[in-house]
């Protein structure tokens, strides 16, 4: 059950914004085999200049269409499940117009009690829902 946030640089119309969350939920429903309906995304849109995302000296230049994506999810998957996925997601969207340069994930790592889906329970501790499957 990821929750991913997505930040980007305004002016994308509403459907680019669509599609973008979509290919990346697409990416984890393929790689990770969650169930469709566990789509919780953040998107968010920033004024220009509020997001700055350099090269960390990897040698390429992003443009003002970088998209910023953290993925907090539960841990236990492997390294290589973590890097597919990565390609999953820059793969989808590229098929969407957002360049390799462009895509930035950044992934954190939690367990089981760290939430809560309502009522203030931690529903995979009570048992309202099975703790998923790596």
């Amino acid at each position: 059950m990821p929750l991913v946030r997505i930040d980007v640089n305004q002016g994308r119309s509403p459907e680019e914004l669509s599609a973008l969350s979509r290919q990346i939920h697409d990416a984890i429903l393929a790689e990770y085999g969650i169930p469709e309906r566990d789509y919780f995304h953040i998107l968010t849109e920033h004024p220009q200049g509020q997001i700055i995302a350099q090269d960390a000296g990897l040698g390429f230049e992003r443009s003002n269409g970088v998209v910023m994506i953290q993925i907090f999810t539960q841990g236990g998957r492997s390294q290589e499940a973590k890097s597919s996925l990565f390609q999953a997601i820059a793969g989808g969207l590229a098929e969407v117009g957002i360049p390799g340069e462009d895509v930035f994930v950044g992934y954190v790592e939690n367990s089981p009690g760290d939430w809560s889906f309502g009522f203030g329970r931690s529903q995979y501790v009570t048992g309202e829902l099975a703790v998923p499957r790596k």
